[in-house]
């Protein structure tokens, strides 16, 4: 008999997380920054390192690998092309950019409200992206599936702290490489309502994602507005690929988002220190900016970046730690004076599980890139193993530290509420305020309380079974995923989707590449 009543306690305590849980789901679809920007460079460094990488544009250039439409938009732009490698003069780049890329910009869900605004003071919170593998405390580490990829497209839309779906959440590795995008679009489609990014595998499947957005949006209200952000990734050192060139130009002539990030492990992709690393992400992601503003002026973007470091004595990745930290403050100043949006971050780490080590290193990431003034937080969510791995825990672990990160930049509440003189003259000296009726009026919103986190006592704790925190998100994604329920979505929408996709599948065979 004495474990029924223990059993009661530890349920009435999940129900009370999960009550906690829903009663946060109405929240912005983006946070308004109110804190100041952290700054690690003054003008005089900021200036230098700017100097640098025009530097770098006019002496050493670019290389626009198996794309010849971008060296005939550079010649006629003015840069000095030479088979393919692309010498800029100096401020040819800011010049395109600044003269047409837009400082901030709409991304319109299918849920009006859930459309973000990205860039400026606001921060947008991404699930992480791109890892092959999945892994949960059930099963262990896996290949991920489709099943998978739909079950984090659910758990995002049902996170109240991050605003986005996503992109490749992870790869369905049960489907083509050259059909999985049709299923990962749709899901992203059907199961949120959340904004969502687009394929870049191949130009042909962001053409696809194009399409299917007209499907849902309407052809015009595409041409007009940002639907979809793209992930294109710099293949550095200073170079661009056909593979993301391609796509880039298809989302700039539809009028869609890029986020033009440099792929960064300082020490083997850029050099091994902070300037060297910042000025090389500078001048990458000036080439690639100033590309897609002369395919189509006006067309959003972003100044991505992603920087981590490697170990020399091991050439394994690293992450948390102070170097990237120290390089994503700078770019990101970098982007402001440049006067675009910018994308870092996330919780990033190296564990192969989600312990003390991936708590830490992600931590380190989110709290960086909080402060430096992310707009576009790519990885907030799920990212183990350098990115290989998709946690089911951690991503539950991630949310919740999300939801942190959207009281923390809020700031101090300077209201007549948050003064809270009427609090101080009531209780006087000496006494407490847990009975103050000012307690009583804000007790239930007070504080961030995390539906993860135990804090409990320690017999109430091992009477619940003395779980930490993995197992404990582990109960959490299982019920988000019982309590699920799917977005309204039209029929005639849904069935135009399917339809769309069975043709287009049934135009060419099933290729691994």
């Amino acid at each position: 008999m004495s474990s029924r009543p223990r059993r009661r306690r530890g349920a009435g305590r999940e129900a009370k997380r999960a009550a906690r849980q829903q009663s946060t789901a109405e929240v912005a679809a983006w946070i308004e920054r109110r804190i100041p920007y952290f700054e690690v460079l003054d003008d005089e460094a900021l200036e230098l390192i700017e100097h640098n990488a025009e530097t770098v544009l006019e002496e050493i250039g670019i290389e626009f690998r198996e794309f010849p439409r971008a060296l005939e938009l550079w010649r006629e732009a003015g840069a000095d092309v030479d088979g393919e490698r692309v010498r800029f003069p100096r401020g040819l780049c800011r010049s395109i950019i600044q003269a047409s890329a837009p400082k901030e910009f709409t991304q319109h869900a299918r849920n009006p409200d859930r459309s973000v605004r990205i860039g400026g003071d606001r921060t947008v919170l991404v699930p992480a992206y791109g890892s092959p593998f999945v892994r949960d405390l059930d099963q262990g580490r896996r290949y991920a599936k489709i099943e998978d990829f739909r079950n984090f497209v659910k758990l995002a839309y049902m996170s109240p702290g991050l605003h986005h779906s996503g992109g490749t959440v992870c790869e369905p590795v049960d489907l083509p490489v050259n059909k999985r995008h049709f299923d990962m679009v749709y899901s992203h489609i059907k199961y949120s309502d959340k904004p969502f990014m687009g394929s870049v595998t191949h130009p042909e499947r962001a053409r696809d994602t194009i399409e299917m957005a007209k499907l849902v949006f309407g052809e015009e209200f595409v041409a007009q507005n940002a639907v979809i952000t793209s992930l294109i990734n710099a293949n550095s050192p200073l170079t661009f690929d056909d593979t993301m060139l391609g796509s880039a130009t298809v989302y700039a002539e539809n009028n869609q988002a890029t986020v033009i990030s440099p792929f960064l492990l300082a020490g083997a992709m850029s050099p091994v220190t902070v300037a060297g690393t910042v000025t090389q992400i500078l001048a990458e992601a000036l080439a690639g900016m100033a590309y897609v503003q002369l395919v189509r002026p006006g067309a959003p973007v972003i100044f991505g970046t992603f920087a981590a470091a490697v170990s020399m004595q091991s050439g394994a990745p690293t992450f948390g730690t102070p170097e990237p930290s120290l390089i994503l403050y700078a770019a990101a100043a970098l982007a402001r004076r440049l006067d675009v949006p910018f994308r870092s971050g996330g919780g990033l780490c190296a564990s192969k599980i989600p312990d003390a080590q991936a708590a830490y290193e992600a931590a380190n990431t989110l709290q960086t890139s909080a402060l430096a003034g992310v707009n576009f937080m790519l990885h907030t969510a799920g990212w183990l193993e350098g990115g290989l791995s998709m946690s089911y825990e951690k991503f539950i672990m991630d949310a919740d530290q999300a939801s942190i990160i959207g009281v923390m930049l809020k700031g101090v509440d300077l209201s007549e509420n948050g003064q809270a003189l009427d609090a101080l003259r009531e209780v006087g000296p000496g006494a407490h305020f847990l009975g103050a009726a000012h307690t009583q009026a804000n007790f239930e919103r007070a504080f961030y309380r995390s539906v993860v986190a135990d804090n409990n006592s320690f017999e109430q704790w091992e009477q619940d079974g003395s779980l930490d925190a993995a197992q404990r998100a582990n109960a959490i994604w299982k019920r988000m995923l019982h309590e699920y329920e799917a977005p309204p979505l039209d029929p005639a929408v849904d069935e135009a989707l399917i339809d769309y996709m069975n043709r287009r599948k049934s135009e060419f065979e099933d290729r691994d590449y």
